[in-house]
C-alpha cells in the first residue's frame, strides 16, 4: 500500500515537497486556506483541499491520524498558524509530524508543542551550499537524522593509491566509507579494505557532519 502524506501550507516549499512526494509514489493530500495555492497543487497532488487548519474541526476532517506523515509547511506568512496546526496534529494522533521552522525560537516552540521533527529548509540548504563552497571535495550530502549525514566526496589526491585499511578513516575521523563510485558511466562498488583507491574515485561516506569537515580540513 502506498504511503500517505498530508502536506499543509502550499508556499514554495510546500509545493516543491508535494511534487517530490507525488513523483516518488506517495499519495499526497495538499492543503492550504488560499484557493489559488490549492489550484496550483491540483495537478501534482493526489488530492487537494481548501481548509483553515487552525480550525480544529476542519483539521480533523483531514484524518491526520490515518496518514503516515503530516507535514506542516506553513512558512513566514504565519508562525502562529504553524504552531497551532502542529499542536493540533499531535493532539489528533498523527503518527509522525514534521514542522517547518522559520527561526531558532520558532523551532523550540514547535518542539515544545510536540513536533516529532523540525526542519528549517533555508538554513539547511545554506549550510550544505556553504560546505560545498568551502570544501570543494563535497559533491552532495543528505541528512540521516541525529546529526548523521551520508555524503559523497571526491577522492583527495593524497588518498590515491592507498587502501581504506591504510587510511584508517573510522579510527582517525569517525568516518565510514560505505561505497565507492568509479568510472564513466559510473559504477557504485562495495568498498574492499585492502584494494587501492584510484584517481577519479568518489567516496560515499556516513558520519557526523563535524567529522567529515574535520577530515577535509586535514587535507588543506
Amino acid at each position: 500500500m502506498p504511503q500517505q502524506a498530508l502536506v499543509i501550507g502550499l508556499g514554495q516549499f510546500g509545493l516543491a515537497l508535494t511534487r517530490s512526494l507525488s513523483e516518488k509514489g506517495v499519495e499526497t493530500l495538499a492543503v492550504d486556506k488560499r484557493p489559488e495555492m490549492v489550484e496550483q497543487a491540483a495537478n501534482i497532488a493526489t488530492e487537494v483541499l481548501v481548509a483553515d487548519v487552525t480550525d480544529e474541526s476542519q483539521l480533523a476532517r483531514l484524518a491526520p491520524a490515518k496518514r503516515d506523515v503530516a507535514i506542516c509547511a506553513i512558512g513566514d506568512e504565519s508562525e502562529e498558524a504553524s504552531i497551532i496546526c502542529t499542536a493540533l496534529l499531535c493532539q489528533m494522533g498523527a503518527p509522525h509530524v514534521i514542522a517547518r521552522a522559520t527561526d531558532a525560537l520558532h523551532r523550540r516552540i514547535l518542539r515544545l508543542v510536540g513536533a516529532h521533527e523540525v526542519v528549517h529548509p533555508e538554513e539547511e540548504f545554506g549550510q550544505r551550499l556553504a560546505n560545498r563552497i568551502a570544501y570543494r571535495q563535497i559533491i552532495s550530502e543528505m541528512p540521516l537524522g541525529d546529526n548523521m549525514y551520508i555524503s559523497e566526496i571526491r577522492l583527495p589526491d593524497s588518498y590515491v593509491g592507498k587502501s581504506l585499511a591504510e587510511l584508517g578513516l573510522p579510527r582517525r575521523y569517525g568516518v565510514t566509507v560505505v561505497a565507492i563510485r568509479r568510472g564513466k558511466p559510473s559504477q557504485v562498488l562495495r568498498p574492499v579494505p585492502d584494494a587501492s583507491l584510484q584517481a577519479g574515485d568518489d567516496l560515499i561516506i556516513v558520519s557526523e557532519r563535524a567529522n567529515t569537515l574535520e577530515m577535509l580540513k586535514g587535507l588543506k
